[in-house]
Formats: structure tokens, C-alpha cells, sequence
């Protein structure tokens, strides 16, 4: 229980990171353009400590690490929606009568919408550069073979996998077609492929050989200990060969290729429940995560080692844990749902094919749209998490 009650701050320190890298974007980006910024926090609520730069800035750290932003000056929407024709008019005016002529240029809503593009942008963008930050220096720091996807051995010597033709120091080329960059590649895509005939190209002895396997559909206790989850089995041990320590631009090029591997075994995950072959059970939220950086957390204690080499071992975790949560933030923002990024960026798309800004009806419309899409995603992703926990299952048994 102690390793939940720890996890919580243990995650909350993980989100602030990532959000803060977020929002740095969006104000690194901006800062470029001369955009003028009135308030950067890192949090929401009531403002525990704050701090004006030279340039204005109202730097803030607020009562509930759940998040942070970049405020604009003038911007009054919360969501940053694009004024209307009226509206920015209305605000120029008001801008000039207060700075001066040309004053408004300086102001976020009054930038070329490339720039406004950009500015958005950065913020998806920057999760995607922390992440790739974080896999190199974790490759620098223990090593990284350079074969991955590499059968190292069978957990069953009679499995799917040795029954399929799979042979020891089989490196994985493709599989149903994908190429295979790392490790994590063969174990998922196998994973989402349970009772499926699947193509695959292995490297063996420098040649490839072309084999098809059929991963079985089990049941994974570990994923959950009360509701089914099924995986498909080859039965094998994958690695990534014999570790070395890469060169920085080694570490950089494989932490770029972990970060696009997450991003394409995300993009799958999620075209296979738009297609009916995932049910969507695997999506977490809040809970989910926190539990989950808990028993990390265990897993770690659970090993026999001296307090420093236990910190260093729990610190490597949740960086590496950061990464894989920084880019799931970074694609899920670049979805094209008004309140997120990626809602902004077709806004903007439009507005520069259109040469005018979408009417301040349709971006009202489209905001509300995307507010309920995103709570219903949110709830889903949250009934997820409070069924692995059992208790819905539990108290179904109440009543039975």
C-alpha cells in the first residue's frame, strides 16, 4: 500500500515535467516571434509563489500540479479561440488607444496565422523532443544493443513461436509488413495479433528468411488481476543483443526511433478499435497511470539492492516511464479536437485557406463539441481504470 501512497506524488511530479515541457514550447516558439505573454503557470489554482521577468512575464507555481499554461496577453478565451472579425477589430482599436499604432502586431491573435501555427505546434512538439531526450540518455546510461528484436530464447520450448520456425538469434525484420526498429515493436505487434496468421521477416545467419507465425490469444494476468485482457503469445524472449553504450548521436537517433515506435504501436492500438480488433481496454487515465507508476515503484523495492542503486533504479524508471506518458500527451494534444491542439491547428488551417477566421458560432459550436469529446474519453478511460481495480466487479457481486 505504502508504494500507491507514494506513487501519487511519485506522478504528479512526472506530469508537472511533462506538462512544463509542454507549455515551454508553446512560450519558446512564441518568445521567438515577439509575441507578448502575460502569465506562464506551472499548475492551476491559487498561485503558492510568482515571480515578474524582465519582459513582463508572470511566472507561477499553482496549488494543483495537474497541468499549466501559457497566457497570452489579450487573450481572454480560456480555450485561446480565435476572435471574430468584430472581436479583433474591437480589440485593435482598444490596443492602439492604449500602446500606440502597431502595438497589436505584438499580440498573439494579431500574428500571421503561420506563426500562431507554429506557436500551437510547439507545444506537441516539445513532448516529443522530451521524450526522445529522455530514451537517449537512458540508452547513454545502460546501454543499448544494437540488434533489436532479437530472439534470445523460448520461454516454451515447444510455444508458437518454436513451432512457427523461429530459431535462436533470429533478429526481426518485419512483421506483417511493419518494420521492426526496436524491441517493443515485436512485442506489440505480436501482442495485437493473438490467433492471427502473421507474415514475418527474421535476419538469420545475414539472410532474410521469410516465416509465418501464429501468435496464441491468452490471458495476461499480469496486465490486470481482474479484468481479461488477452495478448497473443509467441512464447519467446526478445532482446536487443549485447548491450553497449551508444555515441550522444546513437543515443539521439534510437531515442528518435523509440519515440516514432510509440507513436506507431499508438496509432495501431488505435486503429484497431476503430476497426473492432482492440475493444479499447488498454486506454488509462489518471488512475490508471498513477497505479501503474505504483507498481513500478514495487517492482523496483521488491529487488535486493543497496538505498542509492534503489533510487537510481526508481529515478531511471519514472524517466523512462516520463517518456512514454510524454508522448502519449503529445499525440493525444495533436488530435484534431477543439480545446486540444491539434483543434487549434485546423482552425488555423482553415483560416489560411479561407483567409479569414471560421465565425465565432462554428468555433463555439466546435469548442463544445470537442469539450464533450474529450470528458467521454476521459470517462472511458477512467472506467477502465476503476474496473482493473475490481470494484465494479465487486460490488456487481453485492447485488447478484
Amino acid at each position: 500500500m505504502i508504494f500507491y501512497i507514494l506513487a501519487i506524488p511519485l506522478f504528479l511530479l512526472v506530469i508537472s515535467l511533462i506538462v512544463t515541457f509542454h507549455e515551454l514550447g508553446h512560450f519558446s516558439v512564441a518568445r521567438l516571434f515577439k509575441t507578448k505573454i502575460e502569465r506562464f503557470s506551472v499548475g492551476f489554482g491559487p498561485v503558492i509563489w510568482s515571480k515578474r521577468d524582465k519582459n513582463g512575464v508572470l511566472w507561477c507555481l499553482s496549488a494543483l500540479p495537474l497541468g499549466g499554461y501559457v497566457k497570452f496577453s489579450g487573450d481572454e478565451h480560456v480555450s485561446s479561440m480565435s476572435p471574430d472579425a468584430e472581436e479583433l477589430e474591437k480589440a485593435r482599436r482598444a490596443i492602439r488607444e492604449r500602446e500606440g499604432p502597431g502595438a497589436e502586431m505584438a499580440y498573439f491573435h494579431f500574428k500571421p496565422v503561420w506563426q500562431r501555427f507554429l506557436i500551437v505546434l510547439a507545444g506537441p512538439v516539445a513532448n516529443f523532443v522530451l521524450a526522445i531526450i529522455i530514451f537517449a540518455a537512458v540508452f547513454m546510461i545502460v546501454g543499448k544493443g544494437m540488434a533489436p528484436g532479437t530472439v534470445m530464447g523460448f520461454s516454451e520450448p515447444n510455444g508458437p513461436g518454436a513451432r512457427s520456425g523461429l530459431k535462436v538469434g533470429d533478429q526481426f525484420v518485419r512483421i506483417d509488413g511493419r518494420e521492426v526498429k526496436t524491441s517493443e515493436d515485436v512485442i506489440m505487434l505480436v501482442r495485437m495479433r493473438g490467433n492471427e496468421s502473421v507474415p514475418v521477416e527474421v535476419r538469420r545467419d545475414g539472410q532474410i528468411v521469410r516465416l509465418t507465425v501464429t501468435p496464441e490469444r491468452r490471458l495476461i494476468a499480469e496486465v490486470s488481476q481482474h479484468v481479461p485482457t488477452y495478448a497473443g503469445v509467441l512464447a519467446v524472449r526478445i532482446g536487443d543483443g549485447e548491450p553497449r553504450t551508444p555515441w550522444p548521436h546513437e543515443a539521439l537517433w534510437l531515442g528518435t526511433q523509440k519515440t516514432i515506435g510509440v507513436l506507431d504501436t499508438t496509432l495501431t492500438y488505435i486503429g484497431r478499435i476503430f476497426t473492432g480488433k482492440e475493444n479499447g481496454d488498454q486506454l488509462s487515465g489518471i488512475i490508471g497511470m498513477t497505479k501503474a507508476t505504483g507498481d513500478l515503484t514495487a517492482q523496483v523495492a521488491s529487488v535486493k539492492s543497496t538505498p542509492g542503486q534503489m533510487a537510481f533504479n526508481l529515478l531511471l524508471t519514472l524517466l523512462q516511464m516520463a517518456a512514454f506518458v510524454s508522448v502519449g500527451i503529445g499525440f493525444v494534444n495533436l488530435l484534431p479536437i477543439p480545446v486540444l491542439d491539434g483543434g487549434h491547428l485546423v482552425f488555423y488551417t482553415y483560416e489560411a485557406i479561407a483567409r479569414r477566421p471560421l465565425s465565432a458560432t462554428v468555433q463555439g459550436l466546435g469548442y463544445r463539441f470537442g469539450l464533450v469529446a474529450l470528458l467521454g474519453l476521459m470517462l472511458f478511460a477512467t472506467w477502465n481504470d476503476i474496473n482493473r481495480t475490481g470494484l465494479i466487479k465487486f460490488f456487481g457481486g453485492l447485488f447478484s
